[in-house]
């Protein structure tokens, strides 16, 4: 059985690749040319070169496939161009299940997010079917990523494809290469980089927890359907609070109301212009910081099988790796 996997250079999309190949899966990656391959070294996968703003290569890279696991998104907080990450996000997810529906491919998994689901004001944990709406998305990352669902829902109505949809929360854990916002929070903490804390709150999962329920959606899931690939619920206080605990160091930290983030956020991002690197805090991250980002994962449970380990387990991991590649110096 022969799979690709989009995305397999990045965080979650080279555990999802290490998982296949764990079970038996013959895999293919498509990598863009200049990308930092460090996740793929050593394995036994085919690489393939294209990009998902080249339709030409996608459907070169899906030819003679079974399975697609498209799991590459530009996910980032603050773009300086977002109309690349519209290309990226949408219209490259459209080309890619097209050109898999063509190539007649078996399943298809598509890898959405918990940024595109509604969430619950009280803090209760939000379900796939929380209502949201393109106007609840905050910042470009959450528009495309919810306009990319939209795209693949009705295509995959439209033409009967075999496609599962899989939301994951937010995956923590080891190979984090570039790393994601949300390993820069366990980098930033192991070097004393967070003094203050906002009052919000995330669900985490392990990457390799997430990534298996890839695999169970692509075995077990409904074609249509939707499944949250989550974990634990936890404030980000107590997210800090566990990773000076796994480094040996308790620290006192401050709480700061969101509102004083704004000024703070909007000038580095007029920093950020400048130098077009992005920045620590943007409007965006603050403006979402607002929020409790609860899930259950009960229906991925319920009908996938699907098991996530504690949380502190994906930070211990994630801890790890980061100081065993220097990434706390």
């Amino acid at each position: 059985m022969k799979s690709l996997v989009t995305g397999a250079t990045g965080f979650l999309g080279s555990a999802v690749m290490r998982c296949l190949l764990s079970a038996g899966h013959n895999v293919r990656v498509l990598a863009r040319p200049n990308s930092n391959r460090s996740n793929l070294k050593d394995l036994p996968i085919e690489v393939v070169e294209g990009d998902l703003l080249d339709h030409e290569s996608l459907k070169h890279a899906v030819k003679g496939c079974d399975n697609l696991f498209h799991v590459a998104a530009d996910y980032r907080l603050w773009v300086p161009n977002p109309k690349r990450m519209y290309d990226i996000n949408v219209n490259g997810t459209r080309a890619l299940i097209l050109a898999a529906a063509d190539a007649g491919l078996k399943r298809i998994v598509y890898t959405s997010s918990v940024a595109t689901l509604g969430i619950h004001q009280d803090g209760t944990s939000a379900t796939e079917e929380t209502p949201s709406s393109i106007d609840t998305m905050t910042g470009v990352y959450k528009r495309t990523k919810f306009l990319a669902e939209q795209v693949v829902k009705q295509l995959t109505d439209e033409h009967q494809l075999p496609v599962t949809i899989v939301n994951p929360s937010t995956p923590i854990g080891p190979c984090d290469i570039r790393p994601t916002p949300t390993g820069r929070i366990v980098v930033d903490t192991l070097q004393d980089r967070m003094p203050a804390y906002v009052d919000t709150g995330l669900n985490v999962a392990h990457v390799d927890d997430i990534a298996r329920g890839h695999l169970l959606a692509s075995e077990h899931g409904k074609p249509g359907e939707r499944y949250i690939l989550g974990g634990e619920n936890m404030t980000l206080l107590q997210i800090l609070q566990t990773i000076d605990h796994i480094n040996g160091k308790q620290k006192k930290r401050i709480s700061l109301p969101v509102n004083l983030m704004l000024p703070i956020a909007w000038t580095m991002e007029k920093i950020a212009t400048l130098t077009e690197k992005e920045p620590r805090a943007t409007l965006d991250s603050v403006r979402m910081a607002k929020k409790i980002m609860y899930f259950s994962s009960e229906k991925a449970k319920r009908e996938l099988g699907y098991q996530y380990r504690p949380a502190t387990e994906a930070l211990n991991d994630a801890v790890t790796w980061f100081r065993e590649n220097n990434y706390c110096n």
